[in-house]
């Protein structure tokens, strides 16, 4: 087996490993009742029509982010690699759909793969303060306590702790010292360029983006049988993404689902076997259709995992970005 070959089995297995995992898990667990097909079906297709208004608007942030970082990509790429990273993120581990939505980025626009993946700490860095601003302000609107387990504390630490070694390599006065911080100017660059009028309106594209993937939460609450008002499905879309901001498993599985739980156990009470049919819902409607759209974008437009696990091997090109217009 050659070495591609393995390294495509590796996250395969992963995958198939926790998505089982979940599956099992959730056979034992006690069955709820649904409401009516005639309740259910006209909320699920709302549901689905803000999602994907959701994901145009970071279709369109993602094409802001690099053509203000003077690459040009074209509209259609700019969508198309946004639900290809998605659909990455919800079947490869470790976010791994991020790290192709970046390269893919790159390879279309003419520019070095690390601009691509400065673009992208830009938009995580987006995500991250829109995030907290909506779960600030909904935790001292509602009164409601943070949800934060130990667990998260200690990714927080573990994290800071990355950060401040990262920190400390950079400022040593080596020549490795001086790469790294070349590199690390050159992935930092998008992300300074938000303190200015444009980065704020990226980050209030940002909030509004998530404002609208929070009601898709709130719609879904009747599907299940949860009673959930907008406040409520915003709290728990904030409290359920900020976990999914740490690497974790394909689809954020088992994180992102107690995270759900969790938030509907502290808005709306109810019995266990309704949070665990509105997690179901919810993760049915955010992943299955845009990873099936992304697999189609993936096969249709870029040739397919092999192809552009081929051209990942391959040295970019590099050619002058072409104006923002």
């Amino acid at each position: 087996m050659t070495g591609r070959r393995r390294a495509l089995l590796v996250p395969a297995l992963v995958s198939a490993i926790a998505v089982a995992s979940v599956v099992w898990w959730a056979s034992r667990q006690q069955l709820p009742e649904l409401p009516a097909a005639s309740v259910a079906l006209p909320r699920l297709a709302a549901a689905l029509g803000l999602y994907a208004l959701a994901t145009v608007l970071r279709g369109e942030r993602w094409l802001r982010l690099l053509r203000y970082s003077g690459a040009y990509l074209s509209r259609t790429d700019a969508y198309a690699v946004t639900v290809v990273g998605y659909m990455g993120n919800n079947a490869l581990p470790a976010r791994a759909g991020d790290v192709l939505k970046s390269v893919l980025s790159s390879r279309r626009a003419g520019t070095a793969t690390a601009d691509g993946f400065g673009s992208l700490v830009a938009e995580r860095v987006l995500d991250a303060v829109a995030l907290v601003l909506v779960f600030a302000v909904l935790v001292t609107t509602l009164h409601l306590p943070l949800g934060v387990e130990g667990w998260m504390l200690a990714a927080v630490g573990a994290g800071l702790a990355v950060a401040a070694a990262a920190a400390a390599i950079l400022g040593r006065d080596t020549g490795a010292g001086r790469r790294l911080q070349d590199l690390g100017a050159r992935l930092l660059a998008p992300t300074r360029r938000l303190w200015s009028p444009t980065g704020a309106g990226l980050l209030a594209l940002s909030i509004v983006l998530w404002l609208i993937e929070g009601s898709v939460y709130a719609v879904l609450g009747a599907v299940a049988g949860v009673h959930l008002s907008l406040l409520d499905g915003l709290y728990i879309m904030a409290l359920a993404n900020l976990v999914a901001l740490v690497p974790a498993a394909p689809g954020y599985l088992g994180t992102f689902d107690a995270a759900v739980l969790l938030g509907v156990r502290l808005v709306a009470g109810g019995t266990h076997a309704a949070a665990l049919a509105y997690a179901v819902v919810v993760r049915f409607v955010l992943f299955v259709p845009i990873t099936l759209v992304g697999l189609v974008a993936l096969l249709v437009r870029y040739g397919g995992l092999r192809r552009v696990s081929v051209a990942l091997r391959r040295p970019a090109a590099v050619v002058p970005a072409v104006p923002a217009r």
